[in-house]
């Protein structure tokens, strides 16, 4: 019974948090393109904080990106705070104007993105590896161009439906 009230409490104040619309007013006069952002070396630092607010996992994030008019691949390089690493090659392509597909090794189906103003919100679900095996989620990923250097990320994440965190990451265009 205590695990029934639990689950519901969670699911509850997982339902009442707020985030972002793409919809939301911009906040500058800046106008996000992936393509010129991400095309080149960006060094991204982050975090993983649980729906509890522990801090989890940190890591650094080496990204060398390439764009052929065509296709943005990223080769991201991450570094975890207990040395461990990882690698993960994104394939995106532009789809219109402002709209995203991709896909990478571990993500479950296509991921989907959007541009507007100096927003960029992306999803999609993937097969996390995590220390003691991988974790399946699903990412609601949110950016703001911050300067033209410069990018926030926050990425809410859930599992099976119910929120288990987020993501804050910091990206660094060399």
């Amino acid at each position: 019974m205590r695990w029934a009230i639990l689950v519901l409490g969670l699911m509850v104040l997982g339902a009442c948090t707020g985030k972002p619309s793409i919809d939301d007013a911009a906040l500058s006069e800046r106008k996000l393109n992936l393509e010129e952002f991400f095309d080149g070396r960006v060094t991204a630092y982050g975090q993983f904080q649980d729906v509890f607010g522990t801090l989890r996992r940190r890591f650094t994030v080496d990204i060398n990106g390439t764009w052929d008019g065509q296709t943005l691949t990223l080769v991201e390089d991450f570094v975890y705070e207990d040395n461990s690493t990882e690698q993960r090659v994104w394939s995106l392509q532009k789809t219109g104007p402002d709209s995203w597909e991709g896909t990478a090794p571990g993500v479950i189906g296509i991921a989907t993105g959007q541009e507007k103003a100096d927003t960029f919100n992306w999803q999609y679900t993937i097969d996390l590896p995590v220390p003691d095996g991988t974790l399946r989620v699903t990412f609601d990923d949110w950016m703001w161009l911050l300067s033209e250097d410069r990018l926030l990320n926050r990425a809410y994440m859930k599992r099976a439906g119910i929120d288990i965190g987020d993501v804050i990451i910091t990206f660094e265009k060399q």
